[in-house]
């Protein structure tokens, strides 16, 4: 077996999607008994690449084709210019992209990180894998392939291979860590001992900020809960500028953990601490010892949609003979239209699937529990509010998900679902939370103009520009505004009036739902053709999108573009040009999330 390669796995994420990839991808080299290392980039001292012989990069890409923030320190040692061009002859590797074609930048980081390493005199296996979240099949459309493709030339080149009998996929890898039960329980059942074992433990080091209002915008009758939530960042470090976003980590709901406990009979008060193999390391989030509660809680994702790794590794517990078959479908190349439908379109839950499955369920072994679910990512919120306008408050936006498909219960968003159910006038309702620099930069210069196109929520991080611009002296502001009902759902209309008042503001709104023809942001701006053409033109004026990711952006993007053809009298491909160069410029930029 010594002569077997040793495979380094090595990950950039964002929200999990790309770890939990190099962990199935980690758990195929397991199988064919490779001696197989899986960590972060920035876990990993890069200045060993040198001596690596296999290495396979996931990565997703973030904002306007950025890095995961687990990936930066990676990156930029990547593209010093000091490095040899041949420093990585010796290196045999494959680069798998995880990313959103509905963003301009698709898969941009894994296209540029393969680049850069061929300049460094990487061997590339095969070509860079670009998997899709928008594919009706998922990312898996292109992981799957890509992976085979994979494993076919590592089998080449290492013919030692040939001779290695492989683990079957119905048989159980060594679990990641072995649970060690404490004879005592805690004393109390206290929330706010947990809470605070939590805020100590979490990273990266959050401030334990107080909520001070948690408030409806919308009005009782309309279909959606948005909320404007208010902390207060007082005697904290927390620095922040317009654009910038905050993240918060939610907790699953009491129900849930209930559920959890009785389907897998576990008791919720039982403490342990945690053992690891060689391979991996005890999440810093979680304290030792740990209760389950704190665990199902705090840490474990039970409520999400569960990925496919989630039921290749379920299946291995399968005992009964019908759910081992519906398991294994799911798990196959075949069967993936079936797990969808199943699984990804109805939105069904991790949860869900174990009562699905009560057999398989029954024999689930606890040490697997961090292997079977993934931590509980924390939420990106643009910050709706500056500094210099209200010191000492952090704002959010937050549209509380819900919707209903072919399940009974409507499906819910954890973390906004969370924060709406917070009431802070019960008194000590604190969350841990921190702040990143967001992806949108704006004009230092006073006289430029800035054009603003945030309909819904997307109008969030324009409310935080404005207030900051405003507080700078800086004047020439047009904000674009779209909701379903000037009466329901006008997010901040008194103090857009006001702003226009003092004539600080030009605003256009468009109304979806109020007259028969719907009117969009993107009807909005060709209305006004002239005078964005003259301030883009003649003034300089920088252009922002904010909102969801499906089709506004796109819409909003296509209107400019026909502005420039109709009153600049040019050509589309001149008009596209024209849009390419303020993107690269700085000048058209765009914020969006699904």
């Amino acid at each position: 077996m010594s002569s077997l390669p040793a495979l380094l796995v090595l990950y950039g994420s964002q929200t999990g999607t790309a770890q939990d990839t190099a962990h199935r991808l980690a758990r195929q080299a397991q199988r064919r008994r490779l001696n197989v290392r899986m960590m972060s980039l920035d876990s990993y001292s890069v200045a060993n690449l040198i001596s690596e012989r296999l290495v396979v990069f996931v990565c997703s890409t973030t904002g306007e084709g950025d890095p995961p923030d687990n990936m930066k320190n990676f990156w930029r040692f990547l593209f010093k210019k000091s490095l040899p061009a041949a420093s990585l002859s010796r290196l045999d590797c494959a680069v798998l992209g995880l990313g959103d074609s509905s963003y301009p930048k698709f898969n941009f980081v894994a296209k540029k990180l393969q680049k850069r390493l061929v300049q460094l005199g990487v061997s590339m296996l095969v070509p860079v894998g670009l998997a899709d979240d928008q594919h009706d099949l998922g990312p898996d459309a292109v992981i799957d392939p890509w992976l085979s493709s994979f494993w076919e030339k590592v089998s080449v080149l290492n013919p030692s291979l040939a001779d290695v009998v492989p683990l079957r996929e119905d048989e159980a890898l060594p679990p990641s860590f072995s649970f060690h039960f404490l004879d005592d329980k805690l004393e109390t059942d206290d929330c706010l001992t947990i809470q605070r074992d939590r805020e100590v433990l979490s990273e990266p080091h959050p401030f334990s900020a107080r909520m001070v209002s948690n408030r409806r915008l919308t009005e009782p009758t309309h279909f959606q809960d948005v909320r404007l939530i208010e902390f207060d960042i007082s005697g904290s470090s927390l620095e922040f500028a317009a654009g910038d976003v905050v993240l918060i980590r939610p907790c699953n709901t009491e129900e849930d953990v209930q559920r959890f406990c009785e389907l897998l009979r576990l008791d919720p008060e039982s403490r342990f601490t945690l053992r690891t193999t060689e391979n991996s390391s005890v999440p810093p989030r979680l304290p030792q010892p740990c209760s389950v509660r704190h665990l199902l809680q705090n840490h474990l994702d039970i409520g999400a949609v569960p990925r496919r790794s989630f039921f290749e590794l379920l299946s291995t517990f399968a005992t009964n003979e019908l759910e081992r078959e519906k398991l294994s479908e799911f798990c196959s190349a075949a069967g993936q239209d079936q797990l969808h439908a199943y699984c990804n379109r109805p939105r069904r839950t991790a949860l869900e699937v174990l009562a699905d499955f009560p057999h398989t369920t029954a024999e689930i072994k606890v040490d697997y529990l961090l292997d079977l679910f993934p931590e509980i990512q924390a939420r990106s919120f643009s910050i709706a509010s500056s500094l210099q306008a209200l010191p000492h408050r952090l704002q959010i936006l937050v549209a509380v998900v819900r919707f209903r498909t072919k399940m009974y219960k409507p499906r819910r968003g954890l973390c906004s679902t969370w924060l709406a159910s917070l009431d802070p006038q019960q008194g000590g309702v604190s969350i841990p939370l921190w702040v990143k620099k967001g992806t949108l930069r704006f004009p230092k210069e006073a006289d430029t103009p800035v054009i603003l196109v945030g309909p819904g929520t997307g109008v969030a991080p324009f409310r935080a520009v404005l207030q900051e611009r405003l507080s700078e002296g800086k004047t020439a502001n047009i904000l674009f505004f779209g909701c379903r009902s000037e009466s329901k759902d006008f997010f901040f209309r008194s103090e857009w009036e006001d702003m226009t008042k003092a004539g600080h503001l030009l605003l256009f709104t468009a109304f979806s739902r109020d007259q028969a023809e719907k009117v969009y942001v993107q009807h909005q701006v060709m209305e006004n053709s002239a005078l964005l053409w003259d301030l883009i033109t003649k003034n300089s004026a920088w252009f922002y999108i904010a909102g969801s990711s499906k089709q506004m952006p796109v819409d909003v993007r296509g209107a400019l573009q026909d502005v420039f053809q109709q009153e600049g009298g040019i050509s589309a491909d001149e008009a596209e040009q024209m849009l390419a160069v303020m993107e690269q410029t700085g000048r058209l930029q765009r914020e969006t999330w699904s």
